[in-house]
């Protein structure tokens, strides 16, 4: 007999010597948050690894060794009614004597009235360096507050890069909180029902919860080589609650599964560890490769995203295969108790034969391919929407205006329509070409007040460095940044005011920063990248298929079922987020498209967890044709014996991304939508209706394996037709 594979080793020795096994992870576990803790979380700069246009504007700031200041705006506008002029600029004195005596700010502006004569604005500025603002501004917000319970008849409010940075970060943190408090529980719960026992249902959380607090105590390590960025903790908490939880179900259902047929506890280990152990070992891969594909993106947001995603999964992996047996053998019968009775003979179904998955199986098996074109189809129609995707990078619009500062940045751009977005123009010429330079910024600067594309309530600013060769101009628009308008003043700047005016310079240089230069050149980054990423993906996978189960067709089928399953999420997104239809019941506002970063994150997530599923359904197919079954009848099987598994952990992962879609921000609510929607279509109609129905028409083709990867096969056949401890799918 050959040698046990890995897996099975591991999980006898942690049979064997289960306090051993625990101590260990406990210790791991906690050396890992403890050295998360006291290294601390690097926070991206997002100006660190610049590419294309913004490179260019990078290096001629850099070389004029101009940094702008961090600025804030104090906005004054009446509470009700008419604004009181004379009243609204002593509060303006007020704020400018206050502000003034703060050991944090360089100068405060003269108040200005608004052009309709609606607000006054006044300009502070910040001294030391700008990156790190938000953690000294909140003497400043101290500050307008003060005055605001002086001048009650008055709004006096403050708005900024740092207070919005301080703002968003706030709203995020308690975000995270608030999907920690509810996806632990929303867990828990539906571990009871699956279990109908509270040890039982307990096990996979906390293996999950140890398997999150690792991760975010070594991404914090981490985040001093690759830097952390907001979202990152958000998805290391979406990710390792669902891969965490059904890593622990597919081990602990089959263990259970395995007892109750008589195999003592080490042997029902063991077991467990030959089939659902190795089935997580290649799920685990499957979605480390998959979150892979978002270093191909070469951006910070992404390689960040990657690796907090791929060290939770790995976390969840390992504890799956090494603790969790150790706890399984200690506890035994145990891990039953304490029942909760109804739902523990709900969960048992001890008396008959499932009936409702033969059910569903039936039209796929006794007509596989009329099933295969007509499910094929449905999953076509629904993914059709994809094609009229429209990006938007993340932006201020995208923002909730529950926020309060948010309702101050709509009120300045109203009565300030130029302090609402710029566009950042860099200029470098050689040093012998600086007078003709300086004619060419003089035609620049009339041709941009001349045109409505931008704001003329007040001019450009132009700063001049390194003895006239180079030239910063910051130009006002009277649009939102993100604004359909906004990103035609910048494609007139782009392609037609700055070619035939710097352009004509021998030498010159020039590059366009600021808002919406960074959303147009992200949003182009995104749709440059995808096909890489899908690329990718697709091949990587493929390999890992190929490498679990030896057989180029379950490979080739598992990837093309994926890209019919991210289609149609893909189409749902649109339906739902570039429409208004939703806007009530999900509380946001549409934008008009989709958050550019969406795609990428989708695609990845939904290939590697889907690999949860898949691996773990064909693996039970594969254990009934080695039996000696006909591919119907080890389709039927298979299926049959993993659809309560199945279906509870995607209840699980659809429960917990569902907490995302409640969340503030308008890209969580489309990532919680997204992937909720993709698990549901791929556990239901993909694993129920369509491969079930594309193996039959495949039959033994399934299983053709090329000689060069024809190996002996470890996989023990399976007992006994079980008739009790499936769960109530």
């Amino acid at each position: 007999m050959g040698k046990p594979m890995l897996t099975v080793r591991i999980a006898r020795w942690s049979a064997e010597h289960p306090w051993r096994a625990i101590v260990a992870w406990l210790l791991f576990v906690a050396i890992c948050v403890g050295a998360g803790q006291v290294a601390g979380t690097e926070q991206a700069d997002f100006d660190d690894n610049p590419k294309g246009e913004l490179a260019t504007y990078k290096s001629i700031v850099d070389e004029a060794g101009f940094e702008r200041p961090a600025t804030e705006n104090v906005l004054i506008t009446a509470g009700q009614g008419d604004l009181d002029t004379d009243e609204a600029m002593a509060a303006a004195a007020d704020v400018r004597a206050r502000m003034d005596a703060l050991p944090g700010v360089e100068q405060v502006s003269d108040p200005v009235p608004s052009p309709k004569g609606t607000a006054v604005l006044l300009n502070v500025e910040l001294a030391g360096e700008s990156d790190s603002a938000d953690e000294r501004i909140q003497p400043l917000l101290d500050t307008t507050a003060d005055v605001q319970r002086d001048y009650p008849d008055l709004r006096v409010e403050q708005v900024g890069g740092a207070s919005l940075d301080k703002a968003l970060s706030e709203t995020l943190g308690e975000d995270f909180q608030q999907a920690e408090l509810i996806s632990i529980p929303v867990t828990l719960l539906i571990m009871l029902l699956v279990f109908g026992a509270l040890i039982a249902a307990g096990v996979p959380v906390l293996l999950a919860m140890s398997a999150v607090g690792t991760a975010l105590g070594l991404s914090a390590l981490v985040s001093h080589l690759i830097p952390a960025t907001q979202n990152t903790a958000s998805m290391i908490l979406l990710i390792g609650m669902a891969v965490g939880v059904d890593y622990s179900l597919f081990y602990v259902r089959r263990e259970r599964e395995e007892r109750a047929k008589g195999a003592g506890h080490v042997d029902a280990v063991e077991i467990a560890a030959a089939t659902s152990g190795h089935a997580i070992v290649v799920s685990g891969i499957a979605v480390t490769v998959a979150m892979a594909g978002m270093f191909v993106v070469n951006d910070i947001v992404f390689s960040s995203i990657a690796v907090g995603t791929i060290l939770v999964v790995l976390a969840a992996m390992i504890g799956s295969i090494t603790v969790l047996p150790a706890l399984l053998a200690k506890l035994g019968r145990w891990v039953d108790r304490p029942r909760i009775p109804l739902l523990w003979r709900l969960s048992m179904r001890t008396d008959k034969e499932p009936r409702f998955w033969p059910a569903v199986l039936r039209p796929g098996l006794r007509k596989p391919r009329t099933t295969l074109v007509v499910s094929g189809g449905l999953l076509a129609v629904l993914a059709i929407p994809a094609f009229g995707m429209t990006l938007n990078a993340p932006s201020e619009a995208d923002l909730p205006r529950s926020i309060p500062i948010m309702q101050t940045y709509d009120r300045l751009t109203e009565a300030f329509p130029s302090t609402g977005a710029s566009h950042e123009i860099a200029i470098r010429v050689p040093a012998d070409e600086t007078a003709a330079a300086e004619s060419a910024v003089d035609e620049l600067l009339g041709r941009i007040e001349a045109d409505r594309g931008f704001a003329h309530d007040q001019p450009p600013e132009v700063t001049t460095a390194a003895g006239g060769r180079i030239v910063l101009i910051s130009a006002g628009i009277p649009y939102d940044g993100g604004s359909a308008r906004a990103d035609q003043s910048l494609a007139q700047l782009r392609t037609t005011l700055l070619p035939q005016t710097i352009g004509t310079v021998p030498g010159a240089e020039f590059a366009v920063s600021g808002m919406t230069a960074g959303e147009n050149d992200f949003v182009d980054d995104m749709n440059g990248a995808l096909p890489w990423v899908i690329g990718f993906v697709l091949l990587l996978t493929f390999l890992v298929m190929l490498w679990a189960f030896r057989a180029p067709v379950i490979a080739l089928s598992a990837i093309g079922l994926n890209l019919l399953s991210a289609g149609a999420a893909y189409g749902v997104l649109v339906l739902v987020f570039q429409n208004t239809w939703a806007e009530g019941l999900l509380g946001f506002t549409s934008s008009g498209g989709i958050t550019a970063w969406l795609p990428v994150i989708l695609f990845v997530t939904l290939f590697g967890l889907s690999m949860d599923y898949h691996v773990f359904v064909v693996s039970r197919i594969r254990e009934a044709a080695l039996a000696g079954m006909s591919t119907r009848d080890a389709v039927a099987a298979g299926i049959t014996r993993s659809a309560g598994v199945v279906t509870s952990a995607a209840a699980v992962m659809i429960g917990v991304f569902s907490v995302f879609a409640t969340l503030s921000t308008i890209d969580m609510k489309q990532l919680g939508v997204g992937l909720a929607t993709a698990i549901l279509i791929d556990a239901t109609l993909i694993r129920a209706v369509l491969l079930p129905a594309l193996m039959t028409v495949l039959g033994s083709a399934n299983w053709w394996t090329p000689r060069f990867l024809r190996r002996r096969e470890h996989v023990a056949p399976p007992p006994a037709e079980p008739k009790v401890l499936e769960p109530v799918g």
